[in-house]
């Protein structure tokens, strides 16, 4: 992989200073002037339709975004992901997620590292849709021949972030096992499900011992079978809630009259109740798994970037298969749009462009994404791993330091709560602060409220926000109302503030599957870029090798506690003087 080119040195970087220089943002008098300025900056991207026009953009801006992206090679870069160049500098690997999605009968056919990618990855995913059938149907029993009700989800990060945020997102789908799972909905998708044959999901990640304790309060040990998500088998919180869940699942099947007295039996209701996505088989074994109850994947998925790949289980297990396959296709819809597209109208790029712009002309330093849709609520902590253990680097791909700021902080909460809570600052505080608004016109639930559709009324609020944001109030708007004096300047709203329109026609799992891909991409993007590797996340490594140091000292070791330095020894005294 050659070296990055320094994009502070492009003539395209000099141009968006100069613009920067004399920029004033006016979006009140830029539609004003330009009738044509929505049309020219609405986009479909398969399902979604991407309103740009809000955001602080002339033409000549974006011409000259584009043109970085033309002078830092950010099309050239992602070719060289999709064919499995080892894009992933430190850690000497190829960067294919996007394989995780590519139809069975991909052509050409992608062999890398001398790797059958397509034929390894659609042999896992047969695996994983048949034993889910298996569990759904009944067919797989717990060990007194029980059918499943539960699947519970032990994993951390990637194996944790995104399989609850889609979990939660397409928890409409999860009707009956056995039954005809909804049409791509335009309402109401699964108001059924609950009955007999429905698997519910839990998720179990921290290893705050709170977590699986009141994830499993209320479970009954014979019929809730858990998948141990850890590519090596060896990750700490990981293995430490597993074998919790093991104790638990052995006292909990002995209260209820099942014999696990002998090794034997304690192994058999193990290989009943457990199964793992690892490759590390023989830990796998020696937990008590049968390792023909593993499911694989590789070490060029990333764990940001895992929740296509087999750590996706316990959705297709919840969800079913065909759904999960959905969700596949929606993603790979936007790794073709992307490769296919010229960048002036590649949304993903184009939107990674506009962060560019804002984190490094305009100053923002945080960006917020708010979906107008509850099922999205665990939305924006799953971008949080994506964006910011991705792009939070200070080093370039070839270890040198970065030339520029690098990465924002991704934060939201579905509307309107956020407007009750946060969105003061957006509107009227002193940081400019880009916001996604994200939205779809047809709801899972359609209630009406004394005749009235809520969900209607829930996306005024949507469209209201983005128009107060953009176009503000003027003081003379707010005096023709009637208010004088001081509270004229607290009811005035500045406006120009940048926001993104996402709109879908229902949160189906190919839309969801887009939404997930546009912001990868952006991502990459804005690495690109920036010449950094976003795929490696050296940054996580230091507090974990830490922590492994620091508990010895937890539990008394004098020589560990004084291997510390002073704060560090002044909060382990704490602890031990108040632990009971």
């Amino acid at each position: 992989m050659s070296s990055p080119i320094d994009a502070t040195t492009t003539p395209a970087w000099t141009a968006l200073t100069a613009l920067r220089e004399s920029f004033s943002p006016d979006l009140r008098g830029w539609f004003a002037a330009d009738p044509e300025r929505v049309e020219s900056l609405t986009f479909d991207l398969a399902d979604l339709r991407v309103d740009l026009s809000k955001n602080l953009i002339t033409p000549e801006i974006r011409a000259a975004l584009v043109q970085l992206a033309e002078q830092t090679g950010v099309a050239e870069r992602f070719a060289a992901m999709l064919a499995g160049e080892h894009i992933n500098t430190t850690e000497d690997r190829a960067v294919l997620h996007t394989a995780l999605r590519r139809p069975a009968d991909a052509s050409p056919a992608l062999v890398v590292d001398g790797q059958d990618v397509d034929h390894d990855v659609h042999a896992v995913l047969d695996a994983l849709s048949a034993f889910a059938d298996r569990v759904r149907s009944g067919e797989w029993r717990g060990v007194t021949g029980k059918k499943v009700t539960h699947v519970v989800n032990i994993g951390i990060g990637g194996s944790d972030l995104g399989p609850v945020m889609v979990y939660e997102a397409l928890k409409p789908y999860g009707a009956d096992a056995g039954s005809p799972r909804p049409e791509a909905p335009r309402s109401a998708p699964a108001m059924r499900g609950g009955g007999v044959g429905r698997v519910q999901a839990r998720f179990v990640s921290n290893i705050d011992p709170t977590d699986i304790a009141q994830k499993t309060a209320d479970l009954d040990p014979e019929t809730t079978l858990f998948v141990v998500a850890s590519k090596t088998f060896t990750t700490l919180e990981t293995l430490t809630n597993a074998r919790l869940a093991r104790d638990w699942l052995w006292e909990h099947l002995a209260a209820a009259g099942v014999d696990v007295a002998t090794d034997e039996a304690r192994s058999d209701a193990v290989a009943h109740h457990f199964v793992a996505v690892s490759t590390a088989l023989d830990k796998v074994a020696a937990f008590g798994i049968d390792p023909a109850n593993a499911f694989g994947f590789w070490d060029w998925v990333g764990g940001r970037y895992s929740v296509d790949s087999a750590i996706g289980l316990s959705l297709a297990i919840a969800l079913g298969p065909d759904v999960f396959r959905e969700l596949l296709a929606g993603f790979h819809a936007v790794d073709e749009h992307v490769s296919t597209t010229p960048l002036e109208r590649n949304v993903p790029v184009l939107m990674g462009l506009l962060n560019v712009w804002y984190s490094n002309f305009l100053g923002a330093q945080s960006h917020a994404v708010l979906p107008y849709a509850q099922q999205l609520s665990r939305f924006p902590a799953y971008l949080q791993q994506l964006t910011m253990e991705s792009n939070g680097k200070s080093v370039r791909w070839d270890g040198t330091p970065v030339t520029t700021d690098t990465g924002e902080v991704f934060w939201g909460e579905p509307g309107t709560n956020g407007q009750h809570a946060f969105y003061q600052l957006i509107h009227q505080g002193t940081r400019l602060i880009p916001a996604d608004f994200i939205a779809v016109a047809n709801p899972a639930y359609p209630l009406a409220d004394d005749g009235r559709d809520v969900h209607g009324l829930f996306l005024a609020n949507f469209l209201a926000q983005t128009k107060a944001l953009a176009f503000g109030k003027t003081a003379e708007e707010v005096e023709a109302e009637g208010t004088t004096g001081a509270l004229v300047a607290a009811r005035t709203f500045p406006g120009n503030r940048p926001t993104t329109s996402i709109f879908a026609p229902a949160l189906t799992p190919a839309v969801l599957g887009q939404l997930i891909a546009l912001y990868e991409h952006i991502t990459f993007t804005q690495g690109a870029i920036w010449g950094i590797n976003s795929f490696d996340q050296w940054g996580v490594e230091l507090g974990k090798q830490l922590a492994l140091q620091i508990a010895p000292a937890i539990e008394g070791d004098q020589e560990a506690i004084a291997a510390q330095d002073p704060s560090t020894r002044a909060l382990l005294a704490y602890y031990r003087e108040h632990r009971d």
